[in-house]
């Protein structure tokens, strides 16, 4: 089955990542690592705040970017949530930055394939990766080539960026 980017959400998967392109390990990249224990989702986003305030994205400069910040740390909950709740706990978290994206990464040992949803307005859950599809420019899958697992990985439009701009 190929994998694909954004759609409607019904049952669809991400854009299966082959290669990272622009987004270099070595330049802009921040890491945190995850044991599995409780307490990770509110460790990701802190994480994930600080960031942003180190690389200058936070406070916020203007009216769209307190919506922006907002977007980033529910993508981060949603994608380590997800990886908690559906392949044994996130592993890392990765952050990068390129010129005005923002790519979250969520790495797990888990060994299904992430799938979106259909949203559904009575049910209590299941809707995270239907969120992170909607708040995104694009997501997807990466198996890792070490070992066992997956990274999912989301990219969001940031300060500056076009989609930003009303």
């Amino acid at each position: 089955m190929a994998l694909r980017s954004h759609g409607d959400g019904d049952g669809e998967r991400g854009h299966d990542e082959r290669n990272l392109g622009s987004f270099s390990p070595e330049d802009g990249w921040r890491h945190l690592s995850l044991d599995g224990s409780g307490g990770v989702t509110p460790r990701a986003r802190n994480f994930a705040r600080q960031v942003l305030f180190e690389w200058g994205w936070l406070p916020v400069a203007d009216a769209q970017q307190p919506t922006w910040a907002e977007d980033v740390m529910l993508v981060v909950s949603e994608l380590v949530m997800n990886a908690t709740v559906h392949a044994g706990g996130a592993d890392a978290l990765r952050l990068h930055r390129q010129r005005t994206v923002l790519r979250v990464e969520v790495e797990d040992s888990g060994g299904e394939e992430p799938l979106v949803r259909p949203y559904h307005a009575g049910r209590t859950g299941g809707h995270g990766l239907f969120i992170v599809q909607r708040l995104s420019l694009d997501w997807g899958v990466r198996r890792l080539s070490d070992r066992p697992g997956k990274t999912v990985w989301a990219e969001i439009a940031g300060p500056g960026h076009p989609a930003q701009r009303g």
